[in-house]
């Protein structure tokens, strides 16, 4: 039975990162790079300005980072990244002043299974003007959204030498949305990190409102239960410091996009504070 027909998100073949080649944008290329060597995919890197003229040479150095976590030999020629690691890297620079509206219709073009985008000044005047425009980003599109804050005190990938770190994963589950595709690709995740990991299911609310999933442990992976009661934002955070999670996967139930009823969300509020990166998985649609 395929993928589709379960409901589950797709393997991902193809990542997609847009970048305005601030230093915000670093960690989130390291998690796009990491992903893509991982899966030996197709990675694509974005910036859109309104200006006519692009600095190519602005774009992140695959090659360099590549060399600098020892996955290739020092000089290395641009053929090397995909004869030696699987990954086709394409670089292209978009003219609008819409960044949003620019990727969306990219993305209609040439879909993807996975958008990795930075967010920065996530409150206050700086997130005004500049964290909302990786919201709008994954709002105009349907694609899974990796958001990967500035400013988190874990992450994933490390921008240093780009080792993985994945021992614990957080999945706060509900009856609605639709959690089955956020638990898969939470497994997936922890399953490609190498190493054992723990997966926690955290229910805020009655433990009999938890909903019934399939959620077996495996070779590399063990989920466990837990269960809070009172706001589901500040219960949420406090269970990502509490299991230090490394990555929190959400289900989100938007139907136009990844979050197209983001403002006010839950996921829109966790995202504002969480200190690690957090991945909207949409819901399959019924």
């Amino acid at each position: 039975m395929s993928q589709t027909n379960l409901g589950l998100p797709p393997l991902v073949e193809s990542v997609v990162h847009p970048t305005d080649f601030s230093p915000a944008s670093e960690r989130a290329f390291a998690h796009a790079l990491a992903i893509a060597v991982l899966r030996q995919t197709s990675l694509e890197l974005l910036h859109v300005d309104k200006d006519k003229h692009h600095g190519w040479n602005q774009f992140p150095h695959v090659r360099a980072t590549l060399e600098r976590w020892k996955l290739l030999k020092p000089g290395s020629a641009q053929a090397d990244v995909f004869a030696e690691l699987g990954v086709r890297v394409s670089k292209h620079a978009l003219s609008s002043r819409f960044p949003a509206v620019a990727l969306q219709r990219y993305l209609e073009g040439s879909p993807a299974d996975l958008l990795v985008v930075a967010t920065e000044g996530r409150e206050g005047l700086a997130r005004w003007l500049h964290g909302s425009v990786s919201e709008a980003m994954a709002r105009w599109s349907k694609t899974m959204t990796l958001f990967v804050p500035n400013d988190a005190r874990r992450n994933m990938v490390s921008p240093a030498d780009g080792s993985l770190t994945l021992a614990n994963v957080l999945v706060p589950v509900d009856r609605s949305p639709d959690p089955r595709a956020a638990i898969e690709f939470a497994r997936r995740v922890v399953e490609i990190g190498g190493d054992s990991g723990v997966i926690t299911l955290l229910h805020v609310g009655a433990e009999s409102g938890m909903p019934h999933v399939a959620a077996a442990d495996g070779d590399g992976w063990t989920f466990r239960r837990m269960f809070r009661d009172g706001d589901p934002v500040e219960q949420i955070l406090g269970a990502a410091d509490e299991v230090e999670a490394d990555l929190i996967v959400m289900p989100t139930a938007g139907r136009a996009g990844v979050f197209d009823a983001l403002r006010g969300s839950t996921t829109e509020r966790v995202l504002r504070r969480a200190q690690c990166p957090l991945l909207a998985v949409p819901a399959p649609e019924v």
